[in-house]
């Protein structure tokens, strides 16, 4: 084995003594570049994947989650700005899970932990004012948690109580919120911020809680019965609910006939927000009913005698023999009363009209003209009106438009039909497919490049090797069997040519050191050009 190696050692320095400087200057370049590839390789195949830890951290919190690292002899890296710490990727989630059982990061302020240690001596105010500052903590905590939103800050203004209710002062908050990235909160999450606060906190109405983001723009409206055009916020949001549902709804039909894209549809309704109440009393003169009937029937059958004379002297003179005939008289009288009192039939409605009814709906249809060829030669085709009376029914049957006064409604629908400028569209689905092409070319470059560097390298070192001079034999070969001329092939050296290289000379050659047997050919087949 020390024989061959030492055989391949003297080959090795045979052909460096044979190489130019260029040559091997190259040579030496390319085993440079190769050492340091490999090199890189390894130091980068080795180094740890890094992730992110914990990011957006103050300092303060920072400078704990550091020294819990060091203590753990964990690896680390801090970004510039310091609020952002990563660790090797494999360490992640067991770093938060031993940070999180020592209470770091401890979050977005203050919250109930406060109180974990009990302090003894502290005044009644201390003791609120670390109440309030627990309460704003968790709150902050909480609020963090939307997707939308990255940090918060809560501040609650608690009033003194006094002693008098009348002047007693109504708890007011503001909220301040830092989204992420581009994100935008709608008025559904500000409300859900709002009533969030508000019911946390004992005395405070949502209409007392403000809202602001980073850009000091308030999201929140201080009264909620702001109104506009007559019309408070939670009707105009009805409304403009009310208004996009009834858009979509008569745009998807419309898609689904004429293609995505072919139309637009915008519609204005007015909705009838008054409550009204209504009592209605009828009355059925027809309908008379007996409710009460009393009868009284009275008869009276009596007997009178009528006196014997004139009052004077001979009526109250003693009585005389002569029999005088006294008068009778027979009375008899019959009377009947009947009493009726009679119930009319009435009606009593008690009507109560609550707010949302539509008062009025009017719609505006734009749809694309159908259109061949671009730019100057684009030619407009219009539709046929048969056509356009069906879009429009389509749209009437969606929407449920009564256009007429015999709805009570005077409804209103516009359908026009018109080339859309679909030139800026064009552009930018040009521009982004450009940009993919563009990206996918980087992508093929940035993943090809070191195997491209691998391949020069590679033809780099072969092509040092092959210019390698062949001027003298190789190692090996007797110099003297190729000295003197050659014979045609046959195996039989020509006249004159003492030192001609016979078949057996080849053959004996060829079996001792067929390597640098190849060698020689080369060179031998060099002389002939030559």
């Amino acid at each position: 084995m020390n024989n061959g190696l030492t055989q391949i050692g003297s080959q090795l320095n045979n052909i460096w003594r044979h190489l130019g400087a260029a040559q091997r200057l190259t040579l030496v370049v390319t085993g440079l570049a190769v050492l340091v590839g490999l090199g890189a390789l390894a130091f980068w195949s080795g180094s740890p994947d890094y992730a992110l830890l914990y990011g957006k951290l103050d300092e303060a919190e920072a400078s704990k989650v550091v020294a819990a690292l060091d203590d753990a002899k964990v690896p680390y890296k801090i970004n510039r700005n310091g609020g952002a710490i990563s660790v090797p990727s494999d360490k992640v989630h067991l770093m938060r899970m031993q940070l999180a059982a020592k209470g770091i990061p401890r979050g977005e302020g203050v919250g109930f932990e406060i109180f974990d240690k009990p302090n003894f001596g502290i005044s009644d105010f201390v003791q609120r004012a670390n109440y309030l500052r627990a309460v704003q903590g968790e709150l902050a905590r909480t609020i963090s948690q939307v997707d939308s939103i990255e940090t918060a800050r809560v501040m609650i203004v608690m009033p003194e109580n006094r002693l008098l209710v009348d002047n007693q002062k109504k708890p007011t908050a503001s909220v301040f919120v830092r989204v992420r990235g581009n994100s935008q909160l709608t008025q559904q999450n500000v409300n859900a911020i709002r009533f969030l606060v508000a019911n946390s906190v004992e005395g405070l109405a949502a209409n007392n809680v403000s809202v602001m983001d980073s850009q000091g723009s308030v999201l929140s409206s201080n009264n909620e019965n702001d109104s506009v055009a007559g019309l408070s916020s939670t009707q105009l949001t009805a409304q403009r609910e009310l208004e996009q549902y009834l858009s979509k709804k008569a745009e998807d039909i419309l898609s689904k006939a004429l293609g995505s894209g072919q139309s637009i549809v915008r519609v204005s309704a007015e909705i009838n927000f008054d409550s009204l109440t209504s009592v209605e009393e009828k009355y059925d003169p027809d309908g008379q009913v007996i409710r009460i009937q009393t009868i009284n029937d009275e008869k009276t059958d009596s007997i009178t005698s009528s006196p014997g004379g004139a009052v004077g002297i001979s009526s109250n003179s003693a009585e005389t023999n002569s029999v005088a005939t006294v008068p009778v008289n027979n009375n008899k009288m019959a009377k009947k009363v009947t009493n009726n009192q009679y119930e009319i039939n009435k009606t009593i409605s008690n009507i109560m009209h609550t707010p949302g009814g539509l008062k009025r709906l009017s719609a505006a249809v734009s749809i694309a003209a159908n259109t061949t060829g671009s730019g100057t030669n684009r030619v407009v085709t219009p539709r046929s009106p048969e056509e356009m009376q069906k879009i429009r029914r389509m749209v009437m049957g969606a929407l449920g438009i009564h256009e007429g006064t015999d709805s009570g409604r005077s409804d209103q629908l516009t359908v026009e039909e018109m080339p859309f400028n679909d030139q800026p569209v064009v552009e930018i689905a040009q521009q982004m497919e450009k940009q993919q092409k563009q990206q996918l070319w980087w992508d093929i470059a940035r993943n090809a490049v070191y195997p491209v560097i691998a391949c020069i390298a590679l033809f780099m070192f072969w092509r040092a090797f092959k210019k390698t001079s062949m001027d003298q034999i190789p190692l090996g070969v007797p110099v003297g069997e190729f000295a003197a001329g050659r014979n045609g092939g046959n195996g039989h050296s020509a006249p004159g040519d003492s030192g001609a290289v016979t078949v057996e000379v080849l053959n004996r050659l060829i079996r001792e050191n067929p390597q640098n047997m190849s060698h020689a050919i080369r060179s031998w087949m060099a002389e002939d050009r030559k």
